[in-house]
């Protein structure tokens, strides 16, 4: 039998848990529910702020760079933040890992920018604090796709399928060889841990069930509706 989801929660030793995933895999979704269910800290990354980001999308080899670096310092000092105690929460929960910012910069920018993009973030990542576990929610592309266009952002109304694609592999890649935190990959494409309350515990159950291994995957078994 199970131990209980609430014994596990207060048992288990993370405190600061980082959701993973590309664009339209759900990560924020998942972040915000945890949060919630854990009575957590949630800190969001402020794509919105970035004034670039629509343009990125527009015209990507024009404003690449000026997208990236932007969205690179705005994690960083975010980032910074977290070092601050907080009494008030016993988990920390946030939607991306600071790493990540390097997927976007080598599938993004021209060799000349991206050497200017390293020696910005050799200075700097030495201080970015480290999760006690990292969540990657793994979609299809397909399901990624879907994702996106129900959510129906106005800038992301042209993003092509060759570019999710390309970015569903970059990010395989960089977390097959992840071992900076404990690592937990989903496959997240048949499931819905939005609407579907017995998956986001059958979820949860996983993420704080104990002795895990540094790299574990998460195949959850659908039931046909």
């Amino acid at each position: 039998m199970k131990a209980s989801l609430d014994a596990l929660v207060e048992q288990t030793p993370v405190r600061t848990i980082a959701i993973e995933g590309v664009i339209g895999a759900g990560k924020t979704s998942l972040a915000s529910l945890l949060a919630e269910r854990l009575s957590a800290r949630l800190v969001l990354e402020k794509f919105e702020e970035n004034p670039f980001l629509p343009k990125f999308y527009e015209a990507p080899e024009r404003y690449a760079f000026q997208t990236q670096l932007f969205f690179l310092l705005s994690r960083y000092k975010q980032q910074q933040e977290l070092h601050q105690a907080d009494l008030f929460h016993k988990f920390l929960i946030t939607d991306y890992i600071f790493e990540k910012d390097k997927i976007f910069a080598y599938l993004n920018l021209e060799d000349d920018e991206l050497r200017l993009y390293e020696t910005v973030l050799g200075s700097i990542e030495r201080n970015v604090p480290v999760p006690d576990l990292v969540v990657y929610v793994q979609c299809s592309v397909e399901r990624l796709m879907a994702n996106i266009r129900a959510r129906g952002r106005p800038y992301e109304r042209n993003m092509s399928e060759q570019y999710i694609r390309e970015l569903n592999e970059a990010y395989n890649y960089f977390f097959f060889r992840y071992k900076a935190a404990p690592l937990l990959i989903i496959n997240a494409s048949q499931i819905d841990f939005v609407r579907n309350d017995h998956e986001l515990d059958d979820l949860m159950n996983e993420i704080f069930r104990p002795d895990k291994a540094p790299v574990e995957y998460y195949n959850p078994v659908v039931l046909k509706r």
